[in-house]
């Protein structure tokens, strides 16, 4: 059955009204794959078994790679022990190997929940023993770590092929000058002033979240806190807490305009990230009992999902021109701006977004090493129409994160094709959303071809 056929029929099972809970929703969708369970033969070995011990080989690995661990809110003891006895890179890699084998080895039914679940354990083991061998001094290219570690065969695009764009925004922001330096003095129009940025940053993700609760029932005791922070290589970031908690941060080193507020406000956190972690603690921590989801390694085929369904999340919230009717009503005069030239600024942010491909060819080259990091400034400011300060930030997030950057853009058009694949009304895009959050996702299950 193709996946708009699997998604008919959980609704057919199990319904799609907002009103249900989160796990009869989840479990609906999901019942084609229960369907076809059957119990496997005795062993001494289990899916639970190899996923406690996932757990603890990614806690100490985040011992040894501060970066690594993302979120956890499983039993304290297990990070305890993480922390006082954490094993060499050379035993956790050797480690991460025979997790590897024992999961091959383990009996699912095909096309069962059980055996997404050990797909999702074999796609997270082989991505933490990629990330070991770079920690230990080996080296990667670009497009073996976005295949490795993200489970994404990707093809970067030579960067003439976005000339035509750049000739395309040369005649939105005509004048005299360098375009990134008219673009950037056009941006900065719309800044937020920085005493309403809170109040219009609120705004923007009290709307976020109604939108999403049309939807989806969440936990009533779910919540967020939010921060503005600085000196950091990212524009925001969800820190979840567990407990349906998240502290939500966003970076002021460089003045926030106006088009971040609805994306932050989606992304970082509904129906982004919080909603994103809360369902995997709600449906499966929870709900199954898979200890598996207690913990996110940064670097694994799970910030595909997050990061592509957290970008995509934005235009299922707000689809064709709600979002700027919304930020010309609400938005604009919280942050006393003139709405005067917000049709040009719009159009300008999409066209903007057709640049996006342009920093994985450029992140691609510098980690593999044809161009050094000055080359790589200079080529961020030309194709991505930034200041020479905002591109250094740029490329110092694609020195720390590498080849994550990919999640971004090609996880959005990968998530987006998905739920387009499964649904054709509003309704059904939303609870196509939900299947793919809400169970042991990694990208091999959209579906769709990568390039």
């Amino acid at each position: 059955m193709d996946a708009r056929g699997k998604w008919r029929y959980a609704q057919a099972v199990g319904g799609a009204s907002p009103g249900m809970s989160l796990f009869r929703i989840a479990a609906a969708a999901l019942l084609l794959g229960l369907l076809a369970f059957r119990p496997a033969a005795a062993s001494a070995d289990t899916l639970d078994r190899i996923a406690r011990d996932y757990v603890h080989l990614t806690l100490e690995i985040g011992e040894r790679d501060p970066a690594y661990v993302d979120a956890y809110y499983g039993p304290a003891g297990w990070r305890r022990a993480a922390h006082a006895h954490p094993r060499t890179l050379a035993e956790l890699a050797a480690a991460a190997e025979a997790l590897q084998q024992r999961v091959v080895r383990i009996g699912v039914p095909p096309r069962s929940l059980d055996a997404r679940r050990r797909a999702f354990l074999a796609a997270q083991l082989q991505a933490a023993g990629l990330r070991l061998r770079l920690l230990r001094g080996g080296t990667l290219t670009f497009e073996e770590e976005a295949r490795g570690m993200y489970g994404i065969d990707l093809r970067v695009q030579p960067l003439a092929v976005f000339d035509p764009v750049l000739a395309r925004i040369e005649q939105l922001v005509p004048g005299p000058g360098p375009l990134a330096d008219r673009v950037e003095a056009f941006q900065d129009r719309f800044v937020i002033p920085p005493d309403r940025l809170e109040a219009v940053m609120r705004a923007a993700i009290a709307e976020c979240r109604r939108r999403t609760l049309a939807h989806f029932r969440l936990p009533p005791e779910e919540a967020f806190t939010l921060e503005f922070v600085t000196h950091q290589s990212w524009s925001g970031y969800n820190w979840y807490q567990g407990h349906y908690r998240s502290r939500i941060q966003v970076n002021t080193d460089f003045p926030v305009r106006m088009g971040r507020a609805v994306d932050l406000g989606c992304h970082e956190g509904y129906p982004g990230h919080h909603v994103y972690n809360m369902l995997l603690e709600e449906l499966l921590s929870r709900g199954r009992g898979w200890v598996e989801f207690t913990v996110y390694p940064l670097f694994s085929p799970q910030s595909f999902i997050a990061e592509g369904s957290a970008n995509f999340g934005v235009e299922l919230a707000f689809p064709g021109t709600e979002r700027a009717t919304f930020e010309r009503e609400v938005l604009y005069p919280l942050a006393g701006l003139s709405t005067a030239d917000a049709d040009a600024y719009e159009a300008l942010q999409r066209a903007l977004q057709q640049l996006a491909g342009a920093r994985f060819t450029i992140a691609s080259q510098q980690i593999d090493g044809t161009i050094t990091r000055e080359q790589a400034i200079q080529l961020t400011e030309h194709y991505g129409l930034l200041s020479r300060a905002r591109a250094e930030q740029v490329v110092a997030f694609n020195e720390q994160y590498r080849a994550y950057v990919i999640n971004y853009g090609l996880g959005q058009a990968m998530v987006r094709a998905a739920v387009e694949a499964m649904a054709t009304t509003p309704a059904e895009r939303w609870q196509a959303m939900l299947w793919i959050l809400s169970g042991p996702t990694i990208p091999a299950d959209l579906g769709v071809a990568s390039g």
